[in-house]
């Protein structure tokens, strides 16, 4: 049974109980109460009798599966209400996928939950971040496939390695999206074919609405308006920020804003002397969504993956950003 991006079945019960064989892309399953579950190929998922449920395919691309229930009376399977839009959008935050198609950063950012956990694939993006940002090629060749495995996709695989030439620099930018394309190529030839996922789709503003959007985005990613002694003294530089960061980047609809504050802590904590950056990013993230527990979840992350002194400049991010949102409440 095929199902293509986005589709899946309606609610419904099995009086003998379902078992999922998923052959091919990524899906979703949900049991009544609780959290959706990520499935990929080769995992086995069994329903028990009578338990309402339903079963589909991620955003981004076909899910094909094997289905087995048996019949009692000659009924196998009651059909029940659809799921919803709503059901679907939340059971993609529960299970740690990526934006629903159609979402702009901004409404994934308000529309999801907060949840206590990082998913595997969250966890891998500060670790690709990292590497980039300090050219570990061969620990980024091992956190890619580790993102792959993961089910990040390769449009949110490069997105991540494109926006960070603004925190890491263009050469490591480039060496970084180089390094993908050996592990991709790497990973056919073993006979894995990733999901291409959705390229951005949303269109973009131009001249002076891209500054009106970007000014929007970063306002709110911030927290306030955005000023100090260094933008007076260099204005363009807060131009160039809203205008390419924060409006072209971060308006493009493949990766939700989430995903990319996780990117920009990875790559920031790995950077001496950007210990202000990284408090104002760790700010950002718990503005965007990201819980306290997650962000503590990162910075171990970072201690088991990188190294104690990048987890260390994290945890003190961490820790500071904590005290200013519970002084300002927020």
């Amino acid at each position: 049974m095929s199902f293509e991006a986005g589709s899946r079945t309606a609610w419904h019960t099995h009086p003998l109980g379902q078992t999922l064989i998923v052959t091919a892309g990524l899906g979703m399953v949900q049991q009544q109460g609780q959290a959706a579950q990520a499935i990929r190929p080769g995992d086995v998922v069994t329903i028990p009798a009578n338990v309402r449920h339903w079963h589909g395919a991620g955003p981004d691309g076909a899910m094909t599966h094997v289905a087995i229930a048996e019949k009692e009376d000659g009924i196998s399977v009651t059909w029940q209400d659809k799921v919803s839009d709503q059901d679907y959008r939340a059971a993609l935050a529960s299970a740690g996928i990526g934006a629903a198609a159609g979402d702009t950063p901004r409404a994934a950012a308000r529309a999801y939950p907060r949840s206590e956990t990082l998913s595997a694939r969250q966890q891998a993006l500060p670790l690709i971040a990292a590497f980039t940002a300090t050219s570990d090629m061969p620990r980024l060749n091992a956190a890619l496939n580790r993102g792959l495995d993961a089910g990040l996709t390769l449009s949110e695989a490069k997105e991540v390695l494109v926006q960070l030439y603004a925190y890491a620099g263009f050469p490591r930018s480039l060496n970084a999206l180089g390094e993908l394309l050996k592990v991709v190529e790497t990973r056919k030839q073993r006979g894995i074919h990733d999901a291409q996922g959705r390229e951005a789709a949303r269109v973009v503003a131009a001249g002076n609405e891209l500054v009106s959007v970007g000014r929007a985005n970063q306002t709110e990613i911030s927290g306030g308006p955005v000023q100090g002694a260094v933008f007076e003294f260099a204005p363009v530089i807060n131009q160039f920020l809203q205008a390419h960061l924060f409006g072209d980047i971060f308006e493009r609809d493949n990766l939700d804003w989430q995903s990319r504050e996780l990117a920009t802590v990875g790559a920031l904590a790995a950077t001496p002397g950007a210990q202000a950056q990284l408090r104002s990013h760790m700010r950002a993230s718990l503005r965007v969504g990201l819980s306290a527990a997650q962000l503590r979840q990162l910075t171990q992350a970072l201690a088991d993956g990188v190294g104690p002194e990048v987890a260390g400049r994290a945890n003190e991010a961490l820790v500071q950003a904590l005290a200013a949102a519970s002084k300002d409440g927020t």
